[in-house]
């Protein structure tokens, strides 16, 4: 059974399909890429999978569970988590606010007044331990707006690590930042899945690079459905998939880990 599926999912604005009778499985410990040009349907996909948004017709199951039409906030506390919605939520905060925001709510603390939780020892450590792991900690009482690109990214990754769910969702974790920021970004993801115990990734994302060398499983979208689904290695010999989903022909380079 896969741990994270949406089924027949259809959306529709007007005459526009973003999506169209579109059924993708998340197995668990697995790291899935969805790629396509603009338009394709894969921000309308996520946003369906992590409850901001509900399909026309479908249906979404997490863990067996029909999740259908639940909210956001609640797929949270269920184990499924979406890298962007604290650091969204909460500008204007510091790195530890951030961070404690994510912690408490994680605890289901959330009507306690941030000065409360302030002198939540306990919470306060956990917060500071995950600003360590993702290399935060020197700008703890920074606030997210004064952060770097790279550093506002990192954040909001680390707010929905600190949830500690099941399956984590990025939405393009590396956008606009330089091609040095994406590896740190990306190498700090995958060392903090381990330490955490994340073992599941679903990830929207745009450079190729990052696509091939992290990826276990690239689902590939044009015009709201899924064109290809697959290994890496399986999409870089479908030349019309790599015409239609980049806009020509090329075989992809990749950015190989370090052990």
């Amino acid at each position: 059974m896969a741990l994270l599926e949406g089924r027949d999912l259809n959306v529709h604005y007007g005459a526009l399909a973003a999506l169209d009778n579109v059924s993708v499985a998340i197995e668990a410990g697995e790291f899935v890429s969805v790629i396509g040009p603009n338009g394709a349907g894969k921000t309308t996909l996520v946003n369906v999978l992590t409850g901001l948004q509900m399909p026309d017709t479908g249906t979404v199951s997490f863990a067996g569970r029909n999740i259908t039409g639940v909210s956001a906030q609640q797929l949270a506390t269920l184990g499924l988590a979406r890298s962007f919605q604290l650091i969204a939520i909460f500008p204007e905060l510091t790195v530890l606010e951030t961070l404690l925001a994510a912690v408490v709510s994680r605890q289901r603390k959330g009507g306690r007044l941030l000065a409360s939780l302030q002198r939540d020892r306990a919470a306060n450590r956990e917060a500071e331990e995950v600003a360590v792991l993702f290399g935060l900690d020197a700008n703890l009482h920074t606030k997210a707006g004064n952060l770097s690109q790279g550093d506002k990214k990192i954040l909001d990754v680390a707010s929905a690590f600190a949830l500690h769910p099941q399956v984590i969702l990025l939405d393009e974790p590396t956008s606009g930042v330089s091609t040095r920021d994406k590896h740190r970004i990306m190498e700090i993801l995958v060392s903090a899945s381990q330490q955490i115990g994340i073992r599941t990734t679903l990830q929207v994302e745009h450079d190729m690079d990052i696509v091939f060398a992290y990826s276990d499983r690239i689902i590939a979208m044009h015009e709201g459905r899924v064109l290809f689904d697959g290994t890496p290695a399986a999409i870089q010999r479908d030349e019309d998939v790599v015409a239609r989903v980049m806009g020509h022909k090329e075989i992809f380079t990749t950015f190989r880990r370090q052990p």
